[in-house]
């Protein structure tokens, strides 16, 4: 039965509100229902953009944003896709953190799909509930370790809502093909689990076993429901974003967005560097600040690079250190590290942080600690000493948790940091120049990743794959932007950079023969025209 009336104004995949012809409107019941002025989508995104801006606060702005979203898809992605630069710090980092903390408080409409772990034994069952059967891509959490905020809980949730969003604008990716999953384990959160509107479980983290059995059942579920699907583990704690991957990235399409995708984006970055620096990777030192799985994930990819550059894996991992609450990650006697962290354990004097930057003298200062402003000064100005353009990279999410600011990286080494951070900040006036922070944004990365995936009939992603779209996405900065210490090209530029990070994988997956099929002879043009492009 056809839909009708006020059911197609209330399917915001259907509803175009006012833009509805006269002719639409009586062949579908909406005469009344609407004023008679007929609106252009242009005129429609020009209001909707006037009623982000006049939104007394960022969350305020995700608000509203959110509820376009649930009342007209195609609006949404129109202004999201035209005003890209402006809108994906509201849609995303950092304003998603804010988002994620009042989840349950500023609840108004349902979105996503919620799989819990009181469903374990009907995890499949569950999952045929979802409208859509032809779901190509799933980003799920747990919600333990949202961005640098810690364990959210079902709070959660607006994390893969965020991420599909941007898979939809910066990559063409058709919002029907979709799915948002929390999968809801508990919190440890005392105040959510106080928080007399919270939405999630009130209980204790499901572990060990248990746990185990409840993401198999869920995974074979997803593979069975959806079989075309590519699914994305986002924001997992570091124990088990580590275990999960290794344990299905061979039994189904999946990566991690949090190793994979910010290891891709960081060392597309560190590649960039290069430009300025005129020092090839491989002859640097690089000290991490943070242990965990994003900034492993990202000096394990810098070790291919390393090697391709000629170096051995040995001689890779002795250029890379890394710092933890502890201190620099040394042997001790008794002390065991996890699998993702091992390789990078060194054989030297316990020491601080402070005391490693003066010891290793490195030429790259890596930030993925969720610790504000841990980059001081002196360490920055003691950067600057020893580095004629050294590499600052406060990679952590969101704002309020980066190492340190753009402005601080700048005017402590007086104009010569080479920076990105993993949240926006604005231009820097310093010593009479105008310094354009990068943002070392995943949306670089992991949209193109996915959308070579879909359309290259990917069978599996692996390092090689990253090094391509990391290597891809360096090449489309212009020396114009390096000039001005962009490390990554301006966001209006993000759909036609995903296009060709996806092309890139593509190709080289089918060289390494890991494709279903080989790719048809004019796949980027294919590629290119299958865009989902958001118009009535």
């Amino acid at each position: 039965m056809a839909l009708s009336g006020s059911e197609i104004l209330n399917n915001p995949r259907l509803n175009k509100g006012t833009a509805f012809t006269p002719t639409e409107r009586g062949a579908l019941g909406l005469t009344g229902l609407l004023p008679p002025f007929v609106s252009t989508l242009e005129q429609q995104v020009q209001r909707a953009l006037a009623n982000v801006r006049r939104q007394s606060s960022d969350i305020d702005r995700y608000i509203y944003l959110s509820s376009l979203q649930k009342r007209n898809e195609r609006l949404f992605f129109r202004l999201l896709i035209d005003h890209i630069q402006e809108l994906m710090p509201l849609v995303y980092t950092p304003t998603v953190g804010q988002a994620c903390e009042e989840f349950a408080a500023n609840f108004r409409d349902t979105a996503g799909f919620y799989v819990s772990i009181e469903d374990k034994g009907s995890v499949s069952s569950v999952l045929s509930h979802w409208p859509e059967k032809d779901v190509r891509l799933i980003v799920v959490t747990d919600g333990e370790r949202i961005l640098g905020l810690g364990d959210q809980g079902a709070n959660g949730m607006g994390i893969p809502i965020g991420k599909l969003a941007l898979y939809c604008a910066c990559a063409g990716v058709d919002p029907a093909h979709c799915l948002p999953i929390m999968l809801d384990v508990g919190t440890e959160n005392e105040v959510y689990v106080n928080d007399p509107l919270y939405l999630g479980l009130r209980q204790q983290r499901a572990r060990g076993q248990e746990y185990d059995e409840f993401m198999d059942e869920f995974i074979e579920s997803v593979k069975q429901r959806f079989p075309k699907a590519l699914l994305q583990f986002e924001d997992f704690a570091t124990d088990n974003a580590v275990a999960l991957l290794e344990r299905y990235r061979e039994r189904l399409l999946c990566f991690n967005d949090d190793i994979q995708g910010t290891a891709g984006v960081a060392v597309a970055g560190l590649i960039a560097s290069t430009r300025l620096t005129g020092k090839k990777l491989s002859e640097q030192k690089f000290l991490f600040l943070g242990a965990g799985s994003a900034s492993t994930g990202i000096g394990a990819l810098l070790v291919k690079v390393l090697e391709h550059e000629g170096l051995s894996e040995q001689e890779a991992l002795d250029r890379l250190f890394y710092v933890n609450r502890s201190g620099l990650v040394v042997e001790e006697p008794g002390q065991v590290f996890g699998a993702h962290l091992a390789p990078f354990v060194k054989s030297m004097p316990a020491m601080s942080f402070g005391q490693a930057v003066d010891t290793i003298k490195p030429d790259v200062l890596i930030g993925a600690s969720g610790t504000p402003k841990v980059f001081t000064q002196d360490i920055i100005e003691f950067m600057a000493q020893h580095n004629e353009h050294p590499v600052i990279f406060a990679l952590s999410n969101p704002t309020s948790k980066a190492e340190c600011s753009a402005e601080d990286a700048y005017l402590w080494s007086g104009g010569r940091a080479i920076f990105a951070s993993g949240s926006p900040f604005g231009p820097v006036h310093v010593n009479g120049e105008i310094k354009v922070p990068g943002q070392g944004n995943n949306a670089y990365i992991f949209p193109g990743l996915g959308l070579g995936a879909l359309h290259g009939g990917l069978t599996r992603i692996d390092d090689e794959l990253l090094i391509c779209a990391a290597q891809t996405l360096a090449n489309t900065v212009t020396d114009k932007e390096l000039a001005q210490g962009c490390l990554y090209p301006p966001l209006h530029n993000i759909r036609s950079v995903s296009v060709a990070i996806a092309s890139a994988v593509a190709q080289k997956a089918e060289e390494l023969g890991d494709v279903r099929r080989p790719l048809v002879g004019d796949f980027g043009e294919r590629l290119r025209a299958s865009l989902y492009d958001p118009r009535y």
